[in-house]
């Protein structure tokens, strides 16, 4: 095995029995010699292991002693409650307050923990760059001309290709290419709906999935959800008679970055088909694990085509390329027909330098290098959260993706707090953003997707410090 795998796999090995407390707080590890001597590993390797569990803060460094199990951060602060919305659909949604959020996306003078998308320091643009080159050098009419109507075929086989990792067995002709993630969900929406119906999801849910359901004259039933495991199952069983659609973000959705267990997604699987309702499954964040392994999606279980999996390169590798794709299983020819009457063609020449980036491999090198920075971010932000933030704070556990959810003291209302930390010059998603009943108004979202810098920390603990000014 190649150098750079093994001090990964061996590092990874390690982190999850610290993780898992095999090996608690204050456990000695082996020295550098004898880790050496037990693995058959060289020196180097064996510093490396110790560094990339030292920059995940599992571990520290004692002169004169040798390398200690760190006492995890997220070991300090409780787990916010299960979530209890009504169990009735609803459609109060927050319009100003999202407006009021997202007017400042894109504003370089401001500190966005409210965008949940990897800052441009963490993308590979140049690669990105050349590869826009390449497309409009290699396509027919230098990328000019319609695509066709199901999209890229180049992208669509490495999508399925990449299906393997999750569990899936995809074929390019199970896809459909579409103008990001939202616009799959959207012809998904369009496609099995009608105004009326009753759609279930998680709680709390991404605003943009909120506000897609309501423009479409869908009633949302909002489903208990567990900041770690996902839908509360007792809830989603008790919903089934009650609802049309069904659509789940299983895999570190925002904001909670919960991970659905695998014998729930396969349950959840059975019972939608038994019923026969359809399950959107916004797959956008699965590629952001923390694990050893991508977790597997509810498309692995899914024998009648009755889950149409959505996913996207938006919160991975280029935002405004707009590329995403949906495996519509059974509902192939409603969705290409909505998407013949809505879009006509996916842009060409972003589909075709996607394609031949996953193509060369540096997508996977990407992938390695941006969820390591996620994680340290994790593990940075609750480090000065647990610092700074008022007492009886409680935050989720995200074991991927990009949000990190907090829960402050109940006389917190973080719409209020969101307008003092606009003065500071800096903006989060309030709790409110992320339902249509009224809940969470002593909640936020704070995105891991900017570089970790003493600026970023210090911005964090004054949100902190404003906050316990609240109480």
């Amino acid at each position: 095995m190649k150098t750079d795998f093994l001090y990964i796999e061996i590092s990874n090995q390690y982190a999850k029995l610290i993780r898992n407390e095999v090996l608690k707080p204050g456990d000695r590890l082996p020295s550098v010699r004898m880790l050496c001597k037990e693995r058959r590993i060289g020196m180097n390797t064996a510093k490396r292991v110790f560094l990339e569990l030292e920059g995940q803060s599992l571990i520290e460094s004692r002169p004169q002693s040798g390398y200690f199990v760190s006492r995890l951060p997220s070991q300090r602060l409780p787990l916010p409650e299960v979530s209890r919305p009504q169990q009735a659909a609803s459609r109060n949604e927050p319009e100003e307050l999202i407006h009021k959020v997202y007017a400042n996306m894109g504003k370089n003078d401001l500190t966005l923990f409210s965008m949940g998308v990897p800052s441009d320091e963490l993308l590979p643009l140049a690669k990105l760059n050349k590869e826009m080159m390449r497309a409009t050098r290699e396509l027919q009419d230098s990328g000019t001309g319609y695509e066709q109507l199901q999209g890229n075929e180049k992208l669509r086989r490495m999508i399925a290709a990449r299906s393997l990792l999750w569990g899936g067995s995809l074929h390019e002709d199970d896809l459909v290419t579409t103008a990001g993630g939202m616009n799959a969900l959207s012809f998904c929406m369009m496609a099995l709906a009608k105004p009326g119906d009753i759609i279930a999801m998680e709680s709390p849910c991404f605003s943009g999935i909120l506000q897609l359901a309501a423009s479409l004259g869908l009633k949302v039933l909002e489903l208990p959800t567990h900041p770690t495991t996902g839908i509360d199952m007792e809830a989603f069983k008790k919903a089934i008679p009650h609802i049309n659609l069904c659509l789940l973000v299983p895999n570190f959705n925002t904001p909670l970055g919960s991970c659905m267990p695998d014998e729930h997604k396969k349950e959840v699987v059975e019972l939608l088909s038994k019923h026969q309702i359809p399950l959107i499954e916004d797959d956008i964040y699965g590629d952001l694990y923390f694990g050893a392994q991508r977790p597997k999606c509810c498309k692995s279980f899914d024998k009648e085509g009755i889950v149409l999996w959505c996913s996207s390169i938006s919160k991975t590798l280029a935002p405004g390329y707009r590329v995403g794709w949906v495996a519509p299983g059974k509902y192939k020819e409603q969705i290409l027909k909505l998407k013949l009457v809505h879009a006509i063609s996916s842009s060409s020449i972003t589909q075709e330098a996607v394609a031949s980036f996953l193509k060369s491999g540096r997508y996977e090198n990407h992938l390695r290098k941006l969820r390591k920075i996620l994680q340290s971010n994790y593990l940075n932000y609750i480090q000065t959260i647990t610092e700074y933030f008022p007492p009886g704070t409680k935050t989720s556990r995200p074991q991927g993706g990009l949000a990190l959810w907090v829960e402050l003291d109940e006389k917190i209302n973080t719409t209020a707090l969101f307008d003092r930390a606009m003065k500071q010059k800096m903006s989060f998603g309030p709790g409110r953003m992320f339902t249509l009943q009224n809940q969470f108004e002593n909640c936020m979202r704070l995105s891991l997707g900017l570089p970790w810098s003493e600026e970023i920390r210090q911005q964090l603990k004054l949100l902190g410090l404003l906050a316990a000014s609240m109480l």
